[in-house]
């Protein structure tokens, strides 16, 4: 696999900058994964509003104002469908083969995301039945599409 010129990937969090346990870990693995995609962050500020549902909405009118109509928006959610390593590997090979031009990962807000962004993404995925605090799914993300990277590379960082 070579760095493809087409493809890019995107991570939009919503929340502050990453804490410092955090940002070393994310750093890494963003800057492996920039060996086969280009990647880049972009944290979106939370919503300094009250009401849950009104915090959704402002949030969901930030997220919106990024995405450009042709990206691939894969939305992480607790609800959402569980895939292995090699799932997400095939996922992102999938959407490299549909000629996308930029896949995005969203990591929503603290009390989710608005139903506009649910319907406006062509993936929902799990990463775990535990529930974790968002830095940490930061990091976790950024360590699974590097792995995902390096399945498609055949690269030996994943064992099976």
């Amino acid at each position: 696999m070579t760095k493809s010129n087409l493809l890019k990937l995107s991570i939009l969090s919503v929340g502050k900058a990453h804490d410092a346990y955090i940002k070393d870990g994310v750093e890494q693995f963003t800057k492996r994964i920039g060996h086969y995609y280009p990647i880049d962050w972009q944290l979106i500020p939370p919503s300094k509003l009250t009401d849950p549902i009104q915090i959704k909405k402002a949030e969901a009118a930030n997220i919106i104002k990024v995405l450009a109509v042709t990206d691939i928006l894969i939305l992480l959610d607790e609800k959402g469908k569980m895939i292995s390593s090699p799932g997400l590997a095939k996922l992102i090979q999938q959407k490299a083969n549909q000629s996308a031009q930029r896949i995005v990962f969203l990591i929503g807000g603290a009390y989710g995301v608005d139903d506009e962004i649910k319907s406006r993404s062509n993936f929902t995925w799990s990463i775990s039945e535990l529930v974790f605090p968002h830095m940490l799914v930061r990091l976790i993300l950024a360590e699974q599409i590097y792995r995902a990277c390096s399945i498609l590379a055949n690269e030996k960082y994943h064992h099976e």
